[in-house]
């Protein structure tokens, strides 16, 4: 309840304070909005360039596994010969 009766009164206060010093709260705003733009505009361009980054590191990645695919079939291909060569020697046996 205090909460709520405390929460009215600053509103008052607030808005009656609005009414008399708007010249004031125009000029602030006006130096406020700016600044504003300012600041969101950088975090974009650093949220951006941040993915950026993250989607060349990605496509290495993805090279690198095209290379790590090649190679594992490559060593499959191997194992699979030493298997026969396995078979052989115990058939000779």
């Amino acid at each position: 309840m205090k909460t709520l009766i405390g929460g009215v009164i600053a509103a008052a206060l607030g808005l009656i304070g609005l009414v008399v010093w708007w010249g004031q709260f125009l000029m602030v705003l006006a130096g406020i909005i700016p600044a504003m733009l300012l600041l969101g505009g950088g975090l974009a361009i650093y949220l951006g360039f941040d993915e950026l980054k993250d989607s060349w590191k990605k496509e290495e990645t993805t090279e690198a596994s095209v290379a790590t695919n090649e190679e594992v079939e490559k060593y499959k291909h191997e194992i699979s010969e030493l298997k026969e060569e396995i078979a052989e020697l115990k058939k000779e046996e």
